[in-house]
């Protein structure tokens, strides 16, 4: 399969990773050639979605990855299997054989985001906006006390705008450290820069202060995204020293 005939493209390159945006809007030719692509357990999966558009994006979302980690593993789409971490996060096995190649994917609406880094501790998160009646309530379990201000001092579409900027940025940090929601989002808060405007910055989770992350808020127009790397050797290796040492984000 040729890129000019594929349903994603190189959408940016953040500090350690590539990441393809994904086109999710129905199409019953691209879908069938997806499903073409899956092995006969994501196939059983893919029939277990009860919602037509939540069987179109996982079925395009999974047939992208398959093509582009086979094309960077050197591997036949039949080679290569998943495994599953046991909080969820996936990883690739190819003829058996586990595989250190990092990935992460995330849809929402009509968009998708898969991430590539050559080691492990990625996570990628996309979010539609989309109209909620509680903002300020759904915040309140799922953000710290200086994010729980902001979203209150925030009104009309800027409300919106920064509900799903945040979500965005907490989800691509549970996913990078691998635990899923067994870590509570009320936890730990986004670093001061990036809450005030800023587009990227370092980051340690309070129970883990000397494992450093670096986050990005990615967001366009048409949706929230952000990007959370682990700090080790190939991702941000120009970031100063500084920067570099344990900072806990301590809940005031």
């Amino acid at each position: 399969m040729t890129l000019g005939n594929a349903w994603w493209s190189p959408w940016r390159s953040a500090e350690g990773a590539l990441i393809l945006h994904v086109d999710l809007r129905a199409d019953p030719e691209r879908e069938e050639r997806a499903f073409e692509l899956l092995d006969e357990g994501e196939r059983a999966r893919w029939k277990r979605f009860v919602v037509e558009g939540a069987r179109r994006r996982f079925a395009l979302c999974r047939a992208a990855l398959r093509v582009n980690l086979c094309e960077r593993l050197g591997c036949s789409n039949e080679a290569l299997s998943f495994g599953y971490l046991e909080h969820g996060k996936p990883f690739a096995i190819v003829d058996g054989v586990s595989s250190e190649a990092s990935f992460n994917v995330s849809h929402s609406g009509r968009h998708g985001l898969i991430g590539f880094a050559s080691r492990d501790g990625l996570g990628v998160d996309l979010e539609v906006r989309a109209p909620l009646r509680d903002f300020d309530g759904i915040g309140g379990r799922v953000y710290g006390p200086r994010e729980r201000r902001a979203l209150a001092a925030a009104a009309g579409s800027e409300k919106a705008d920064l509900f799903y900027r945040l979500w965005s940025l907490k989800e691509a940090l549970i996913k990078a450290l691998g635990t899923g929601f067994s870590l509570n989002p009320a936890r730990f808060e986004v670093p001061r820069p990036i809450l005030e405007g800023e587009r990227s910055a370092a980051f340690h989770f309070p129970h883990l202060p000397s494992d450093p992350f670096w986050l990005e808020d990615l967001g366009e127009p048409r949706f929230a995204a952000a990007s959370a790397c682990r700090l080790r050797g190939d991702c941000r290796p120009d970031l100063p020293r500084a920067l570099a040492q344990p900072r806990l984000m301590i809940l005031l």
